[in-house]
């Protein structure tokens, strides 16, 4: 792994879809959707808008970071509700 690889895997991996990732240029996370020319379509854990990710910019989500984001989704989503 070299200091430039964002993903902390080799740059020819690209995540299947389905997996939760993280786009580091925007500092999101979300599920890989599909493919569409170079780039990734992502959308966010709790749905929404897709958006498109470079994937030299993605790495895969650990196990913890996971349940960390769905955490912090479900928790939004309960202040937002109380309101």
């Amino acid at each position: 792994m070299t200091e430039d690889d964002d993903r902390g895997g080799s740059p020819s991996e690209v995540p299947a879809v389905g997996e939760a990732v993280r786009d580091t240029s925007r500092d999101r996370v979300g599920r890989v959707m599909g493919h569409e020319g170079p780039y990734l379509q992502v959308r966010p854990l709790g749905g929404g808008r897709e958006w498109d990710a470079d994937p030299r910019h993605v790495r895969t989500l650990s196990q913890d970071e996971l349940l960390s984001a769905l955490l912090a989704e479900v928790n939004a989503r309960s202040r937002q509700s109380t309101k």
